[in-house]
């Protein structure tokens, strides 16, 4: 008898575990027209469900339903009825395993052939919508809202005073309501491109307007340098060909010359000698009365006549 009062005990408790475990799971926020905010894996921006587990334990929601139609609010329906009107969460997918404290984003006007946490259940951006939450049997209501009509990227959510409309700055999916507007970039930018399109189509976009400049530069180089090719060619210069400008000699070089005659030629050898010439008569004293000044004058010998 104590064996079957305890098994009936333990299965109670589980009956109610479960039972509270489903009344656990919120809708938290929707948002009904979406044009830039939240994307699906795909990139396309689709009417969205937010569901919150407000627990601390977890809770898997798969096999609950999803619906828009108050037909589903006539009690006089079946549950297989009552079924054909919902959208069910399918089974298969690991992110509906919803930890304590954790948030779920289910796609809306979907196809779940796109993935397990997109759903059919019809939503019309431009009208007021009723959604509701219902358990696993098809019966239970578990949770439900009316959205009223929303303007274009905001959205409906719960918060610490009730339900209100977010601006769309203020939209959170898949994180809790309750954030102040001016969170940071980075945060903002997880929250609107969770799967990173939007960053990756900039970083690309950004490459390829690099390697359009780079084309554009070297292109205008390029021809800049053909055409003062065919500019040296038609002068008569060689490719490539920089004109040279003489240095200017400086007064103090300028005030010694030694100037060069026809019959010398480009004899270097010979003006070696005339200036050691030159500083021999010095060292003889052999010079005139100017003080610190070499003057040189031509004195024709016989030492450089050809034998």
């Amino acid at each position: 008898m104590k064996k079957i009062l305890l098994s009936l005990t333990l299965l109670f408790s589980t009956i109610m575990m479960f039972g509270q475990g489903a009344k656990n799971i919120k809708i938290n926020e929707v948002l009904t027209n979406n044009t830039a905010s939240m994307q699906d894996e795909f990139g396309q921006h689709l009417p969205w469900v937010e569901l919150a587990n407000v627990s601390f334990s977890t809770y898997n929601i798969r096999g609950m339903f999803i619906t828009t139609n108050r037909d589903v609010l006539d009690k006089t329906l079946s549950a297989p009825q009552r079924i054909s009107m919902m959208s069910p969460i399918p089974n298969g997918e690991d992110r509906t395993s919803m930890s304590g404290r954790a948030h779920l984003l289910l796609f809306l006007n979907s196809n779940p052939a796109k993935g397990g946490l997109h759903l059919t259940t019809p939503v019309k951006s431009n009208q007021p919508i009723w959604i509701a939450l219902y358990d696993g049997n098809g019966i239970d209501l578990i949770d439900s809202i009316s959205v009223p009509l929303l303007e274009e990227n905001k959205s409906f959510a719960r918060t610490k005073t009730g339900w209100d409309i977010k601006p769309s700055e203020a939209v959170t999916p898949g994180i809790g309501n309750n954030i102040e507007i001016n969170e940071s970039k980075i945060s903002k930018l997880k929250r609107d491109d969770p799967y990173g399109f939007g960053i990756t189509v900039l970083s690309m976009g950004i490459v390829f307007f690099c390697l359009a400049l780079l084309y554009v530069f070297f292109s205008i180089l390029g021809k800049f340098m053909i055409k003062k090719d065919k500019k040296n060619k038609k002068s008569g210069n060689p490719p490539g060909w920089v004109k040279k400008t003489r240095m200017p000699v400086s007064a103090k070089d300028s005030k010694i010359k030694l100037e060069r005659t026809p019959q010398e030629g480009n004899n270097d050898d010979m003006y070696m000698a005339v200036i050691a010439m030159a500083l021999k008569e010095y060292l003889d004293n052999i010079h005139d009365e100017e003080s610190g000044i070499i003057t040189i004058r031509p004195h024709h010998t016989r030492w450089n006549n050809e034998l």
